[in-house]
């Protein structure tokens, strides 16, 4: 498994993991938001390979003058789920965040059908917007103090 950043060229390998998680995960109409946050770039943004594959990509956004981190546009390719890939993107990233020395929190907005993820790696919801990315796929925050992690 490795991890590097995202180019421009992982632009395809990226939305064919998007794709793969339609609809259960993500809102088709949400595609067109992801594929121009990966072409706007600059925010720190990875791409995970397995034999040279990109199986799962994601980012985040560090907020210095709130201590705060986002996570952004996590996803492991649908076939993959449930083998550990999206914890060890996740803990990635994580790591990445408690490099940087600025966050004392990570947030992140996700949905019901990977919430239970995201808590049993140490996030609390915060709120919870019943329909909030689609009809059915509510729109959930959570956050963790970082030195949960650390």
């Amino acid at each position: 498994m490795d991890v590097r950043p995202y180019e421009a060229n992982d632009l395809a390998a990226c939305l064919a993991v998007f794709d793969s998680n339609v609809p259960e995960y993500f809102d088709a109409a949400e595609r067109a938001e992801f594929e121009e946050f990966l072409t706007a770039g600059p925010l720190p943004y990875v791409v995970l390979q397995n034999d040279g594959a990109i199986v799962g990509c994601g980012g985040w956004e560090l907020v210095a003058d709130e201590k705060l981190a986002s996570l952004t546009w996590g996803m492991v390719r649908r076939d993959l789920h449930r083998q550990g890939l999206g914890r060890f993107l996740l803990l990635y990233r994580l790591r990445e965040v408690t490099k940087a020395g600025v966050a004392a929190r990570v947030r992140i907005d996700t949905s019901q059908r990977t919430s239970t993820f995201y808590y049993k790696q140490g996030f609390k919801v915060v709120d919870i917007e019943a329909d909030g990315y689609a009809p059915g796929l509510d729109c959930i925050e959570m956050v963790m103090k970082l030195n949960v992690c650390a």
